[in-house]
């Protein structure tokens, strides 16, 4: 799925922009642990460098993609979310990587993206604690732009100015 939505502005040049999103549940959880948790050393090497390509390819597209996020952002459907341009969430979304506690580190960029929109002191900790963002928390770190209702979510998504979401979607 990954690489399928990273070759959407090679088969789509001329789109303004791409805007993922999930349900209200969940934006994405990322991998499946069931699967992780059997490749070996060669398989597992091959799973995150498919990845990593993957998001790599999203985060350099000269058409933007906008994570529009509500629910659960986790482990690998955060690097998703961090490979993106922007992103925006609605009050229930829950960002982390939990890897710490699966003794797992996150294979697709997510080291590398977190600490630049973050830092490096936060980043450090959060992966080590392997504790969660809620939405306020989100904003206020600065890894999403806006906080907007849900109803409003995909609208804004679609229709702010990039790179910055508009600041009417921010909470007081």
């Amino acid at each position: 799925m990954l690489e399928k939505i990273a070759a959407a502005s090679a088969r789509n040049p001329q789109a303004g922009r791409f805007v993922l999103t999930g349900n209200a549940r969940c934006f994405s959880a990322g991998a499946d642990l069931a699967v992780i948790t059997v490749l070996d050393g060669p398989a597992a090497y091959r799973f995150a460098h498919r990845g990593q390509a993957a998001l790599n390819a999203i985060e350099r597209s000269p058409v933007p993609f906008v994570a529009a996020i509500e629910g659960a952002c986790l482990g690998g459907g955060l690097d998703l979310a961090l490979a993106c341009h922007a992103r925006i969430c609605g009050p229930q979304a829950y960002f982390g990587h939990h890897g710490a506690r699966l003794g797992l580190v996150t294979g697709w960029g997510g080291t590398q993206r977190l600490p630049r929109l973050i830092g490096s002191a936060r980043t450090l900790a959060h992966l080590l604690a392997a504790e969660g963002w809620t939405a306020d928390a989100a904003l206020a770190a600065g890894l999403v732009a806006g906080v907007c209702p849900p109803a409003a979510l995909l609208n804004a998504a679609v229709s702010a100015p990039l790179p910055r979401i508009s600041p009417s979607c921010d909470r007081d």
